[in-house]
């Protein structure tokens, strides 16, 4: 079978090899198990290829590259405009030939390929996912409304998988678990997890971008808390941005330098060498679906403390695992770290559970999952 991506993924090229953003290519290569040929359309950048970036896997995946849309606000719309006969001819070029057609939200170019999909007939077996918050507790941009209107409306004839467990669900949409770890990294984080005890230092850990959106100017109002508490500990910051250092001044301004440390982006390995030392994972952005690093710290034991955003707050009541706030309350942040550290034997027994619930976040679940909603679950 041939299955069709369409995906916002930047893709880069390095030494001769086309690589692309990590965490979409690792799952991207899992999914391949599945099928005979994967054609992966997507944008190519001219930038220099980021740390993280991976290769596909095996030559059963093609990459079809697209020109990336450019500029902000209303130029990137006009030039989104432009560009919308390019990315319609490749999406309807490779969709006839298509027995499968995935296509990845939001983003702009996901957005035509769900329009397109209302006027064509192939291929039958489509399945749209929505990476974002699907229930946003604020106003969304535009045309991430549009493609959750649209997609909630069924007019891309698509089954839709969502962060989260929602109330009226329309029978095409489904709730999804997203992968992060293989079943053996599972084990191997759960011995490292396993032997951790909380003590001072506090070793507190962000992933992701280094952006307002994210939470980061959050973190250091969390960790300026903590600071006046008297609280040893040390704040690592993975990832980068075009903000950190504004957000590197933030934290000389607050007098943090020795305990706030920037890492930018690292390595896979790299990475869980920090999981396995970090005692809580702390996430105050704006907004979220399910971030992957929420998963992967729980399965190191690490306590995720995050916002009260999409479906985190749910996840995790049902696991029994860390704290949902306000984004806006750093205070409520600190306390919670304050309050863990009084009583590490309630830290422990999260953390347990936190690991045992990380495999369900592995890749060979996601295959499951993945056969059961394509293959089982008649198509709309």
């Amino acid at each position: 079978m041939k299955l069709v991506i369409v995906s916002h993924t930047p893709h880069y090229q390095k030494e001769g090899r086309i690589v692309g953003w990590g965490a979409t290519i690792r799952e991207i290569n899992y999914l391949a198990k599945l099928f005979k040929e994967v054609v992966h359309i997507a944008p190519l950048h001219q930038e220099a290829t980021p740390i993280g970036s991976l290769a596909y896997e095996t030559p059963s995946i093609v990459f079809k590259p697209v020109p990336p849309s450019v500029g902000n606000g209303f130029l990137h719309y006009l030039d989104l405009l432009l560009r919308m006969p390019i990315y319609a001819r490749h999406i309807l070029a490779e969709l006839k030939q298509a027995d499968v057609v995935h296509v990845r939200c939001p983003a702009a170019i996901s957005l035509i390929a769900c329009f397109l999909l209302f006027f064509v007939r192939k291929p039958k077996i489509r399945w749209v996912k929505y990476a974002g918050n699907w229930r946003p507790e604020a106003k969304e941009p535009w045309s991430y409304a549009l493609q959750h209107w649209w997609l909630e409306k069924n007019l891309a004839r698509s089954i839709v998988t969502v962060n989260g467990e929602w109330p009226d669900q329309p029978k095409h949409i489904h709730s999804f678990l997203n992968p992060c770890l293989t079943a053996e990294e599972i084990m191997e984080a759960e011995i490292l997890g396993k032997e951790k005890k909380l003590f001072q230092p506090v070793h507190l850990l962000f992933v992701g971008r280094l952006e307002t959106e994210k939470g980061v100017a959050h973190c250091l109002e969390i960790a300026a808390k903590l600071f006046k508490k008297g609280i040893s500990f040390y704040l690592d910051f993975i990832g980068d941005g075009p903000e950190r250092e504004k957000f590197k001044k933030m934290a000389d301004d607050l007098i943090l330098s020795e305990q706030v440390r920037f890492q930018g982006w690292l390595s896979r390995k790299a990475l869980n060498s920090f999981y396995a030392k970090a005692h809580f994972l702390i996430l105050p952005s704006q907004t979220e679906g399910w971030p992957k690093v929420i998963s992967e710290g729980m399965a190191y034991g690490v306590i995720p403390l995050v916002s009260a955003t999409g479906c985190i707050p749910q996840y995790l009541r049902k696991m029994g695992v860390g704290r949902a706030f306000n984004p806006d309350q750093p205070e409520d942040f600190a306390e919670a770290i304050g309050s863990y550290l009084v009583d590490p034997i309630r830290w422990k027994k999260e953390a347990l559970e936190a690991i045992g619930y990380a495999s369900q976040f592995s890749y060979e679940n996601y295959l499951k999952s993945v056969e059961q909603i394509l293959f089982k679950i008649p198509s709309l």
